[in-house]
C-alpha cells in the first residue's frame, strides 16, 4: 500500500511518512524483480489470492490517485513489467487532496481524467476510492451506497471499461459496507489492516502492507517476501 511517490514534506509535517521518495520506490521495484517477484494490480493478483494460480507475486496499490504517482511510479512499473492499481477519488480528479486540509496536510495534485486514462492504457488498473473520500462508517446507508456505487459507474463512463477494485477511505469498513461493495459489482475491496492476503480472506476485506517513507529496503523485502506479516495476523 502506497500513497504518494515524491519528495517528502519537511520534517514535522503531518503524515510525511506516506510519501515515499522516487529513488526508494525504484530500488524497491528493482529488487522485487531481481528476486523473481512480479508486481501485480488487484485485477491481476486475485487469481493468486484465491489460490487458482501459484507464483512469486506482490500486489501493488496506490491510494487517492496522486499525480506524482503518475509521474514517478508509472515509468518504474512499466520498465519492470509490473502492473498496479490506483484508487481514484472521482469528484477530485484533476483536483487535490481536499480531505486532508483540516489535518494540516499540504495540497498535492491528483491525476486528471486524461492522466488516469493513460495510466490504464499503459496496463495499470483504476479502482474506486469513492466519490469524495469520506469515512464511510459515519454515513447512512443511502449516502454510503452512493459513494460506493456511483463512483464505480462514473469511473466506468470515463474509462469505457469495467471497474472491479474498491478501497475503503481511511480503511473504514464494516459488514454492511462490504455488502454494498459486493452489491455494487466490485470483485474485491482493500482495507488498511496490515497483513498478507490469504485464500480464506473475505475478498471485500483484504489486508495490505503499508510501505512508508522510512521503510528501508531490507524491511521492505522482508514484508513482501516472507510470511512474517501472515504469522503476525494469525498470532
Amino acid at each position: 500500500m502506497y500513497h504518494q511517490i515524491g519528495e517528502p514534506a519537511p520534517k514535522g509535517a503531518p503524515y510525511r511518512s506516506l510519501t515515499v521518495h522516487p529513488a526508494s520506490f525504484r530500488r524497491q521495484m528493482r529488487w522485487l524483480r531481481r528476486f523473481g517477484y512480479r508486481g501485480l494490480s488487484m485485477r491481476d493478483i486475485m487469481p493468486y489470492v484465491r489460490g487458482e494460480k501459484q507464483g512469486r507475486v506482490v500486489g501493488i496499490t496506490f491510494d487517492d490517485g496522486y499525480r506524482n504517482v503518475y509521474r514517478n511510479a508509472l515509468p518504474v512499473l512499466t520498465e519492470n513489467g509490473f502492473t498496479a492499481t490506483n484508487y481514484f477519488v472521482v469528484n477530485q480528479l484533476g483536483g487535490g487532496n481536499v480531505w486532508d486540509y483540516e489535518k494540516g496536510i499540504s495540497h498535492s495534485d491528483l491525476m486528471s481524467p486524461e492522466e488516469m486514462r493513460e495510466w490504464v492504457r499503459q496496463g495499470m488498473e483504476a479502482g474506486s476510492h469513492t466519490l469524495d473520500h469520506p469515512y464511510l462508517p459515519k454515513l447512512g446507508d443511502d449516502q454510503a451506497r452512493a459513494q460506493i456505487s456511483d463512483s464505480r459507474q462514473a469511473l466506468e463512463q470515463l474509462l469505457g471499461e469495467p471497474v472491479t477494485a474498491f478501497c475503503y477511505p481511511y480503511g473504514g469498513e464494516e459488514p454492511r459496507l462490504r455488502d454494498m461493495a459486493r452489491d455494487a459489482g466490485y470483485e474485491n475491496a482493500t482495507t488498511t489492516a496490515g497483513g498478507l492476503a490469504r485464500p480464506d480472506d473475505d475478498p471485500y476485506g483484504l489486508p495490505r502492507v503499508t510501505v512508508a517513507r522510512s521503510t528501508h529496503l531490507v524491511r521492505f523485502l522482508q514484508k513482501c517476501m516472507t510470511r512474517l506479516e501472515e504469522r503476525r495476523r494469525s498470532a
